[in-house]
């Protein structure tokens, strides 16, 4: 198991955004950090009430945005427009070009959230979106699959679909839960503590560390402190 710790990210200081980059991202580039298999992005963002990114394009890119305080305000090319809130999860399928802007909606509030960037198997797909909520009490002490390569037939879910054989994982933990999870020989996992603390196979972390495993059994995560905000990458 390698560790990644929170302080070790790159940073954007634009005033109105505060962001950690687990991975190179605009002007923080490391060539050992360039992504971990087919997850190529993780920006921890902290947008000022009123603030945000003007409409830009993006292609080729699975784009997952999960809110964890305060609200987005999404528009785009394809005529959505939405807010996300805590508990909802967006899909966005970039393909062959997208537009999009995002604006926290706020006067007061600071928007926290982290966006996730996962390369897709094929270029040039049809631009999608997609948005669904998970409460909190269906992912407490669980892990919840809430995006990731379509679901088998004989054993469907609620997760969002992307284009790639990966598969995003949330679950607010209790200061006394756990939950496991089993990586099938040639897959890995990377875990991201978004808020709190957690034990990752007996391993303290803390909000903004990661953890990544690519030897084969159960990667156990359990709540520490007072628990808090845990995604699992499952990845091939």
């Amino acid at each position: 198991m390698n560790i990644i710790k929170s302080a070790d990210r790159g940073t954007t200081d634009a005033g109105w955004l505060q962001s950690h980059h687990s991975f190179s991202f605009g002007d923080y580039h490391d060539p050992n950090r360039m992504g971990f298999r087919s997850l190529r992005v993780i920006n921890d963002d902290i947008i000022a009430p009123g603030q945000g990114f003007p409409t830009h394009g993006h292609r080729d890119m699975e784009i997952i945005s999960v809110v964890l305080a305060g609200a987005l305000e999404h528009k785009d090319s394809l005529g959505t427009g939405e807010v996300l809130r805590p508990g909802e999860v967006q899909v966005m399928t970039a393909g062959r070009g997208i537009r999009h802007s995002e604006f926290n909606p706020s006067s007061n509030e600071e928007t926290h959230l982290l966006q996730v960037w996962i390369m897709p198997k094929a270029g040039g797909l049809a631009p999608a979106y997609g948005q669904r909520t998970y409460p909190v009490a269906a992912r407490r002490d669980r892990l919840v699959r809430v995006a990731g390569q379509a679901a088998p037939t004989n054993a469907p879910d609620d997760a969002l679909v992307i284009n790639q054989d990966a598969h995003l994982y949330v679950s607010t933990l209790t200061p006394t839960g756990s939950v496991s999870h089993t990586i099938a020989p040639g897959r890995a996992a990377y875990v991201h503590v978004a808020t709190g603390n957690a034990k990752v196979n007996g391993t303290r972390l803390s909000a903004g560390d990661a953890a990544t495993i690519e030897t084969p059994g159960a990667v156990t995560i359990a709540g520490d402190g007072d628990g808090g905000e845990v995604l699992l990458f499952d990845l091939k």
